[in-house]
């Protein structure tokens, strides 16, 4: 089965710096993109950044200039480098795969169990 397991998360002051990543493991033939999606308390989950494996980016107006999406395909990983946090960043951060896998086969939406990221001062 696929599986996405995130790391990077924690508490920073405002203006600091993380780096989250999520890696990608299981049955997997290809990936056509990975993301990072955030879901604050009381708000609906929002889509943070995503990249193709072509390297095509999107990213939330909110986070422009200060985040930045990146994938390595030789360990099926994504990455998303957060500077300049602002408190308005605390949330979960969740990694999102578009994978095609065998079991089942086909292109679906994977999920990481998400990591807090909290900037505080």
């Amino acid at each position: 089965q696929v599986q996405l397991v995130e790391s990077g998360g924690g508490l920073v002051q405002p203006g600091g710096s993380l780096r989250l990543s999520c890696v990608a493991s299981g049955s997997i033939l290809s990936i056509n993109a990975m993301g990072w999606y955030r879901q604050a308390p009381g708000k609906q989950r929002e889509l943070v950044a995503t990249i193709t494996w072509g390297g095509n980016t999107n990213y939330a107006d909110s986070v422009k200039g200060r985040f930045t999406i990146s994938r390595d395909s030789a360990k099926n990983a994504v990455y998303l480098q957060m500077n300049s946090l602002k408190p308005e960043d605390t949330a979960v951060y969740y990694c999102n795969g578009r994978i095609y896998g065998l079991s089942p086969r086909g292109f679906h939406d994977f999920w990481g169990q998400g990591t807090q990221v909290t900037v505080s001062s």
